[in-house]
């Protein structure tokens, strides 16, 4: 019997020990969900007020520093082959040589890089040559500053309205905001820069002063809501572009709050603040910029989306498009054959609309800024960039493949995009040179129209996938039938050029016979 008491004293004891541990573990997961829960309640802690006039996203890293953490890792991202950045981005016209005669008259022909970080968008801007050695239209910064609340100052002077700080921080004013954009896009981009440094970027509600810091990159402004942090669209060259959109025919499977509105008989304008579905505004804050547009000095800047958002769309406005003083729409004329043509910018977007992903659903945020875990917060990645460099968090949520595999799909579309545009640049430079050819043998413009027209055909397509940052992952198939366009119309135009019959000038020597001789000849450029 003593020999039992202890031993049930000691099981006692143990069992204590166990059932107190259990309880220690049990409270300390209860406390740590319940910690977790109210860290996902308010996700955000509001240390300073930022308002619309809050250009500089330092202050927007206050309250949201790992955004802001993200936001400023885009500064130093590594180099890839499409799309990606690099301390100092390498010249695309080094990597293609053909580039320069592709852009011949035009400013791209002195200065063309590959493409950097969100951070990285003024700066790079401020010193390429395009701009420190061509005059360029102040329209070039609707995309690389934020420019926002500099169109709501101008635009509400225009207007008789107060324009101080504290007027400009009241809400986004969308009327005085394309009013101001209207009034500037065809002013120098000096004179368009010196105003965004003369905006406040900052408003002491308590004294009411305003800070004035400067001009600032693309920033949190631009995409979210000061107010309710939403994402949203401020680009005014996109509200009108997509409202044109949502007001054509074309077909828009992948946008289906543009379809809901056709439905409902287009009352009023497409606003894609308040219609778009929150997955279509994943992708409409990156389509502000990452579009083609006309950025020059001959008329506002335009958005080309009448007609829908297909290559040959966008061709047929700008075919259909004329300048204000009535004179034929063009980007530039080419140097060495005396062509109008068109100059692509960046359609990312637009590419984008055409592809599987985009049917599919998954939104430009979806790869390039994907949603991940912080603590017990789901964010979306702020550290925009290449999927590439994230397979795991851009990739693999739908794709349930090794890293390894979806690289090297993704190289296979790529190398054969690169294939077929080195393909579609010979053919143009073949092209330029029976041009000239038939140009220096006296060709008169009636001959060279049809030609010019091809020319200005093949060279769109091609520029219009070249100047794509996807290298055709957007839409492979798409990238393809738009590059075997261009390497056709090329042809076409050589085929052309070469059946000109063009009859060459009589010497002032020349006797009868040999102007009689000559003429029996076939002088058609071989």
């Amino acid at each position: 019997m003593s020999d039992q008491q202890p031993r049930s004293f000691g099981w006692l004891i143990l069992l204590t020990a166990l059932t107190a541990f259990a309880t220690f573990g049990v409270v300390a997961l209860l406390v740590n969900i319940f910690e977790r829960k109210q860290e996902a309640r308010a996700p955000f802690t509001k240390v300073v007020d930022v308002t619309e006039i809050s250009t500089d996203p330092e202050p927007w890293g206050l309250n949201f520093p790992q955004q802001y953490e993200d936001y400023l890792k885009t500064v130093n991202d590594d180099y890839t082959d499409f799309g990606g950045n690099h301390a100092l981005p390498p010249s695309k016209l080094e990597e293609s040589p053909w580039l320069k005669r592709l852009f011949a008259g035009y400013a791209f022909s002195i200065d063309y890089r590959e493409a950097r970080g969100h951070a990285h968008m003024l700066a790079d801007q401020e010193v390429t040559k395009r701009v420190t050695d061509v005059q360029q239209s102040g329209a070039c910064l609707h995309c690389h500053a934020s420019i926002a609340a500099t169109y709501r100052r101008i635009g509400l002077e225009e207007q008789g309205k107060p324009a101080d700080a504290k007027s400009l921080a009241d809400g986004f004013q969308q009327e005085a905001v394309l009013a101001g954009f209207r009034s500037v896009s065809t002013k120098k981009y000096e004179d368009i820069h010196a105003e965004l440094e003369k905006t406040p970027d900052g408003f002491d509600a308590a004294s009411g002063d305003p800070h004035v810091g400067g001009a600032h990159p693309v920033s949190c402004v631009d995409c979210h809501d000061p107010e309710t942090m939403s994402i949203r669209v401020t680009r005014p060259g996109f509200i009108l572009g997509i409202d044109k959109l949502a007001k054509s025919d074309a077909e828009v499977p992948h946008l289906p709050s543009i379809q809901s509105w056709r439905d409902s008989g287009k009352k009023g304008d497409y606003d894609p603040n308040t219609m778009a579905t929150r997955q279509e505004m994943r992708s409409f804050v990156c389509g502000q910029c990452h579009v083609e547009y006309y950025c020059a000095n001959k008329m506002t800047l335009t958005y080309p989306w009448s007609n829908g958002l297909k290559t040959e769309n966008l061709e047929a406005e700008w075919d259909a498009t004329t300048f204000p003083d009535g004179g034929e729409f063009y980007d530039y004329v080419h140097k060495t054959t005396g062509t109008k043509v068109y100059k692509a910018q960046h359609p990312e977007f637009e590419l984008w609309s055409q592809g599987i992903h985009a049917r599919a659903g998954v939104s430009c945020s979806d790869c390039h800024m994907p949603f991940e875990k912080v603590g017990a917060t789901k964010v979306s990645s702020h550290w925009v960039r290449s999927p590439m460099m994230n397979i795991n968090k851009a990739c693999q949520t739908c794709h349930k493949v090794p890293e390894a595999e979806i690289k090297a799909r993704v190289d296979v579309i790529q190398d054969r995009t690169r294939a077929l545009i080195d393909r579609a640049a010979n053919a143009m430079t073949e092209m330029l040179d029976a041009i000239i050819e038939v140009q220096e043998a006296g060709a008169t413009e009636e001959q060279l129209k049809p030609i010019r027209d091809l020319q200005r055909k093949a060279m769109w397509r091609l520029d219009y996938i070249a100047s794509e940052n996807s290298k055709g992952f957007h839409a492979s198939q798409e990238s393809a039938r738009i590059l075997g366009e261009s390497i056709d119309y090329s042809r076409q135009a050589i085929a052309k050029a070469y059946r000109i019959d063009v009859k060459p000038a009589a010497s002032e020597d020349a006797s009868p016979e040999d102007s009689e001789a000559s003429t029996d000849e076939k002088p058609a450029i071989n």
